[in-house]
């Protein structure tokens, strides 16, 4: 029988959803790799969601006063991927350096996977992104 091995990520960045003063008192915790960020929720019952950051399109950073006060930050990230399109990373530190970094490492994954970034022109609505009709995003020659 096969042995199936671990395998050891290393991690760029990780934190936890910081819901109460700025203290990382959740079960939501955000991990990044070079190439793919990972939000994983729950205590008993657990759920982990990936994306691969040359699917991301767009992200934003949100901070309103409430979190100015405790230093944290909200990071809403727009992707191609069809059972992940919007998701946030909520209350995390340094949000906005974290937005700069996640920026520069999305245009890095893309150069490296060789995805043009692309403009979609319409109605501005996220339905567009979300729904590629037939646009091959990544260049395996397979729309996604």
């Amino acid at each position: 029988m096969a042995k199936i091995e671990e395998i050891k990520e290393e991690f760029v960045w990780k934190d936890r959803k910081r819901p109460v003063f700025g203290l990382p008192l959740s079960f939501t915790r955000y991990r990044l790799t070079e190439e793919k960020l990972i939000v994983d929720v729950g205590f008993f019952s657990r759920k982990e969601e990936e994306v691969r950051l040359y699917r991301v399109l767009d992200i934003s950073l949100s901070r309103p006063l409430s979190q100015r006060i405790f230093r944290v930050g909200t990071i809403h990230v727009c992707t191609a991927d069809k059972t992940t399109p919007e998701f946030e990373i909520k209350k995390v530190k340094h949000a906005k350096q974290l937005k700069n970094m996640l920026s520069d490492m999305i245009e890095k994954q893309r150069d490296l996977k060789r995805v043009a970034s692309r403009e979609y022109i319409g109605s501005g609505g996220h339905e567009e992104a979300s729904d590629l009709g037939g646009v091959d995003i990544d260049g395996d020659g397979i729309p996604d």
